[in-house]
């Protein structure tokens, strides 16, 4: 069995956190699991926070890739 701590950051400082990255900063691409973002803010929260930014996301097989830009995003098959 697993047990998951809390993380020792507060939703706003979780998010606030993940958007200082080097990369993200950049204007680059982050990637996140999908249930730790659940788990630290909440889906939907996160959502609104990429709309504020102007950024965009894909998600696939778990993980969230979040494009930290407002450039289009153009999925290839």
């Amino acid at each position: 069995m697993i047990l998951l701590r809390p993380s020792p950051l507060s939703p706003d400082q979780w998010v606030l956190d993940l958007f200082s990255s080097k990369s993200a900063r950049s204007g680059g691409v982050i990637r996140r699991k999908i249930r730790d973002i659940e788990r630290y803010v909440g889906k939907a929260e996160f959502e609104q926070e990429l709309t504020r930014r102007g950024f965009h996301a894909v998600e696939n097989a778990g993980q969230l890739v979040i494009f930290c830009n407002q450039e289009p995003v153009r999925v290839i098959l």
